[in-house]
Order: structure tokens, then sequence, then C-alpha cells
């Protein structure tokens, strides 16, 4: 069957469908059914920023919030173009060998933690872990914090971090299938959620494979473009957790997964995979105690193939072991957190010499006071120690946040510490890089340091009106970040070796500053509105590399309608974008660009969701494709469906 075939039939299941709620929602009568207004998510609970469950409107560190049902309007692919579409300030590109490459704030990706319901990844493809595991499947939401969370989190929380977190059904069973095609590339996404839920047990098993075909992008004798294609190939993630409420008070979370990643290349194609686990308790001790602990087992490896054979050239092969506890106390007017670490890190990888292994064991604590003086002051002071083995180093950090009520605005303020220790990698590397040069690690490294300051006001409001009335929500926020002891890589001393080469070392600080504006609007006729825009300044040693430059300016935007037209037939549709200025660099970078975008979902009673989006609708294409370039031919189109088993059923029970 031919692609086009596909599509076409696709299409044409989309009409039926639609046409038949339309007739089907005609019966109900001529009023139409109108959605309450979601005014905000001020109410929504979140763990990131504090580690212990609080509304967001009580967090007195800066957070973003990225809910289940934006992430279902979003329809993106992967959590790459959901954090692009919804965060100005944060820009994915490429680097050597076409692995991901961040920036967000001006910080690189190995300066962000990812995490998946709080538990760290093992493995790296360039600057951070292979975000081709971070699915959002079964994702509930998404939390992000900017700026440092070391006293919190521990290494690599310089600049920020972001939580994945899974969503926990409560109807008896629920499955949905999905799929969806992208016309750039080819690309399929089908995934499957099955969820049992009983008095005692919950299961929830997430299934998606994704399937892309290689893109040209720039003609290969442009010596002027650094990216001249994008690598196809397939992604087959699967995951499990299982819920097991053992008594009243004491829950048990046990969960596995494994993700395949093939990417085909001209002349080889390389394979990722990754193996992961673990189990949690959740002990509610009393109405305002809770003790949790933990133990985590992640394991990923590459390896690369010439001609259908392995080759042991290029294996590679993390793994970490990690336990965990943490106790925390609320209720009355202080609040106490405490947790500790063990993590053990072993790292084998054809970048070390004579095939030789590294290891290395991580222990912290910390402490953290949760303090509210009055009704309308919250206070947050934490401190937390880490040890590494290898580096024989400590590393103190600390954190003072505190949120002010005051009618008609709250306030927030914060400092906040970061470091990220030396990696394996970095301190004993000894790579012939292909011949150009080689490139060596350095046990004497230092920490990376951040010391980072931010202050935020929010105002949120109603708007009384016959047709605009509704609800807003405005945040202006600036902070200010002094980055000191970067890792990178210098020239190697000519007095020690005659070959061309680069080490590891630690430079000077950078002072990274900025402001963001956020601000949102929902009328109760459906219609909406947000804009944020990002502004960025750095000064000092420069932060940004080939592969890396921050923008000073970006902005994301978005109008959109959402309603429930009939009681069997709602549709959402949405015009969105994001801008991006020319970076200020001295490498060669892309200009500056902005794409457009425009969504339409139609929901269709019995768990039907159908979604049609032309994405880059001004045919925006770069005239050079540098490493930081949109990677886009011009415009794309996609189509997906969503289907709910158990509504329908229940919709014939009805």
């Amino acid at each position: 069957m031919t692609g086009g075939m596909i599509r076409f039939i696709l299409l044409t299941i989309g009409v039926i469908l639609t046409r038949q709620a339309l007739l089907a929602g005609s019966n109900v009568g001529n009023g139409a059914v109108v959605d309450s207004v979601d005014f905000s998510t001020l109410d929504e609970v979140v763990v990131t920023a504090t580690r212990t469950p609080k509304t967001l409107k009580n967090v007195p560190i800066a957070t973003r919030l990225i809910t289940e049902k934006e992430i279902k309007k979003a329809d993106a692919t992967d959590i790459q173009e959901l954090l692009t579409q919804e965060i100005p300030g944060l820009e994915f590109g490429y680097a050597m060998s076409q692995e991901t490459s961040l920036n967000m704030n001006g910080f690189g990706g190995n300066a962000v933690l990812f995490l998946v319901d709080g538990e760290r990844l093992a493995g790296e493809t360039m600057d951070n872990v292979d975000y081709n595991r971070l699915n959002l499947g079964n994702v509930g939401r998404v939390e992000i914090v900017k700026g440092a969370a070391s006293s919190v989190y521990g290494a690599n929380a310089v600049g920020g971090v972001v939580n994945l977190i899974t969503k926990e059904r409560t109807e008896p069973w629920h499955l949905n299938l999905n799929s969806r095609y992208n016309s750039f590339g080819n690309g399929w996404r089908n995934g499957i959620d099955l969820n049992f839920n009983s008095q005692k047990w919950n299961s929830n098993i997430s299934v998606q494979f994704s399937k892309v075909k290689t893109v040209r992008l720039a003609d290969p004798f442009d010596t002027e473009s650094m990216v001249h294609e994008i690598f196809g190939g397939d992604i087959l993630n699967v995951k499990e957790r299982l819920v097991f409420r053992a008594a009243d008070r004491l829950r048990l979370i046990a969960r596995g997964g494994y993700f395949e990643r093939v990417s085909n290349r001209v002349n080889y194609d390389d394979h990722y995979k990754d193996y992961n686990g673990g189990i949690r308790g959740i002990w509610k001790l009393a109405s305002d105690q809770n003790l949790e602990f933990s133990y985590s087992y992640d394991q990923y490896d590459k390896c690369r193939f010439i001609s259908g054979e392995r080759t042991d050239d290029h294996d590679y092969s993390n793994r970490q072991n990690i336990v965990h506890a943490l106790y925390s106390k609320g209720g009355g007017s202080m609040g106490i957190t405490a947790g500790a670490d063990y993590m053990h890190d072993f790292l084998s990888t054809y970048q070390f010499a004579d095939d030789k292994t590294h290891s290395q064991t991580t222990i912290d604590a910390f402490v953290q006071l949760d303090w509210n003086p009055l009704s309308w002051v919250n206070v947050v002071l934490g401190v937390r120690d880490d040890f590494f083995s290898e580096s024989n180093l400590n590393a103190l950090t600390a954190r003072f946040a505190a949120l002010l009520k005051l009618k008609p605005m709250s306030i927030r303020g914060s400092y906040s510490g970061g470091f990220r220790a030396p990696t394996l990698k970095e301190m004993y590397m000894c790579f012939d890089m292909a011949g150009i040069q080689m490139i060596y690690g350095n046990p004497d490294l230092k920490p990376e340091r951040s010391n980072n300051f931010n202050i935020s006001i929010e105002k949120n409001g109603q708007i009384f009106g016959n047709f605009a009335a509704g609800a807003y929500s405005v945040t202006l926020s600036g902070f200010y970040n002094y980055y000191d002891s970067r890792i990178t890589t210098t020239d190697y001393p000519a007095k020690t070796t005659d070959e061309p080469g680069a080490i590891y070392t630690n430079e000077k600080g950078v002072r990274v500053m900025g402001l963001d504006l956020n601000a949102r609007y929902t009328s109760c006729c459906g219609v909406g509105a947000a804009v944020s825009y990002n502004y960025l300044h750095t000064s000092g040693n420069s932060i940004d590399s080939q592969f890396s430059q921050p923008r000073p300016h970006s902005a994301t935007w978005r109008l959109d309608y959402d309603r429930q037209i009939k009681r069997n037939y709602g549709i959402y549709a949405a015009l969105s974008g994001r801008y991006l200025s020319k970076p200020d660099s001295e490498y060669r970078t892309d200009n500056a660009y902005s794409v457009w975008k425009f969504a339409v979902q139609q929901r269709i009673k019995g768990g039907i969701n159908i979604n049609l989006t032309m994405d880059n609708i001004f045919n925006y294409r770069p005239v050079v494709y540098y490493w930081n370039s949109l990677p886009t031919t011009g415009r794309s189109w996609s189509v997906g469906i969503s289907i709910d088993v158990n509504e329908l059923f229940n919709k014939h029970k009805a």
C-alpha cells in the first residue's frame, strides 16, 4: 500500500467520523454544551521544586508546569518538540555524529538535569541523556525549574531541572491506541497505553514505536552547511509501572523499562539500548509524615554495526545503581524534608585507553526547612553535601527562597547554588578523534559551580464582561547566574606532546542574566491566548560553542479556541509559533527566524480524537544549515488518531 493511499484513508476516516459525530450531536437539541472555563493551573500540585507536594500557587521557587491537557493540545512528537513549543530560551540543535545538543537560558545540556518521576537516567549521547528515551506516551505532566537546584537534586542541576511525571489513572481499566503520521521523513509513531486498577493494584503498560526515514536538508556538496541530512531510524520504548497498596499507609511501586534506538547512517548503523528498573516504597508514618525509600538500576549501551555485523570499536556501557531515602514532615508552621542518596556509576567506553573501565561512588545528604511564619509568607531553606570518590571532592550547596502573597500579586525571590562534578569520561578520556586530534581527560578537574538569583512577580485575576469574561495570569521574572569553573576543552600543552590535541580543563566564570515574561488569558467563550518571551545576556568568557549558541531574544505564542459544540463533538484549534533571534556568537550561526503552526483537534464521543496539523505554514527554510539551524525542508503536515477503547465500551453500555 503506497504512502499516498494510507494518507487518503486516514483523512477519509477523519471526515467520516467527524460527520457521524455531528449528526449524533444534532439529536441532543439545539443548545450547545459549553465547557467550564479552565482559569489557571495554580491549584495543580507540583513536586520538583521542593521534593514535596505543593500547589503551584504556593511554591516559592518559580516553576513552569505543562499539564496533561496542554501536552495533548501541543500534539508534540517528542519531548524536544514539546519543550521548544512551550518554553522560550530553550533550543535543541545538533552536534557531531548528529547527536542532540541543548541550550536552556545560556546553559548547555550537561548543566540541565532530566528526571523521570524524580529518578536520574544513565548514559549520554553528547552533552546529556538520550532524549529519545523521554517519550510522552504515559506522561501526566512536565515540571520545569529554571535555575540551580543542586541543594535538593545534586550534580547536574546547575541551570535547571526537567521532570517528567507518569500519570496514575483511577478508572478500573483504560486502553488507548494511537497512531500519528508526519510528512517530514514519512514518520510513523504508534502507541499503546494499557492501565488496570483494582482496590490494591494499579498497572500501567506503555509501548511506543516510531519509524522515520532519512531526510536530505542540503546538497552534499554544500560546503557551507554543517548538517546535510537528518538520519532516519527506529525507536522502541516499553515501560511498565506497577503500584501495590500493601496497607492503608504503605504503597510499593515497581517499574521496568526497555529502550532501543537504531540510527541509520550512510555506511553504518548505531544501536542504542537501555534496561532500567526499580522499586520504591512510600510509607505514611502519620497524617503529616512520610518516609520514602527506593532502589533503581539503569544501564545504557551503545554499539556500531557495519554491513549487519557488530564492531567492537564503538562499544559504550554506563550502569548506575542508586539507593535513595527521603523523610518529610509537614503540618503547622514548620515542615522539614531530609534525604540521602548512594550512587555507584560504572562506565566502559571506547574513548578510554587500553579498554579500561572506571567507576565512581557518590554519597550525599540534604535537609530542607519549609517555614510559614504568616499565612501570606513562605520561606524555604535548604543545604546539601555531595562526596565523589574518584575526584575525592565535596560539593556543598544551599538554597534560600521566599514567597510573599501580597494582594493583588505574589512575589517570589530565591538564591540557589548548583554544581556539576566532572564525569568519568571528562576525567579519563584518551580518544583519537578520527586522526584529527587526541582528546585527553583530566582527573584534576574541579566541579562546575553556579550561583543563581531569581525574582518574579505574578498577577492573576478575572475579567468581567459579556464577551471578554475570563481569567488571566501574568508573570515577570528576572534571573542572574554566575557560572564558574565551567568544564571545557583547551589545546593540549605543547611541551608535553608534539601531537595535536585537546584536554579537558576549567575556565573562568561566565555571567548569565535575563528576563522571562509569561502571560495567559482564557475566556468563557473558549478563546484563549498565551505568550512567553525570554531575554538573555551573557558576559565574561563565551558560554557558547560551535554546537550551542545562546540567543538574546526568543518568544513563543498561541491563540486557540476550545469548545464542546455538541454533546458528542468538541473541537480545539490553535495557531502557535516561536521566534528566535540571531545568536551573538563568533561561530557561523543561523539567522533570526520564526515558525508558525496550525493544529485542529476533534473530540468525538466514545474516546476518539483526530488531530490535523500544518507545521511551518509560511514555509521557512534556512539558506545554510548550521548546527543550530531549524532542521526543516519547509512546510510539513501530520495526521493522527487516538482512541480510548474503554470509552467506546462505556458508550455502548449507555
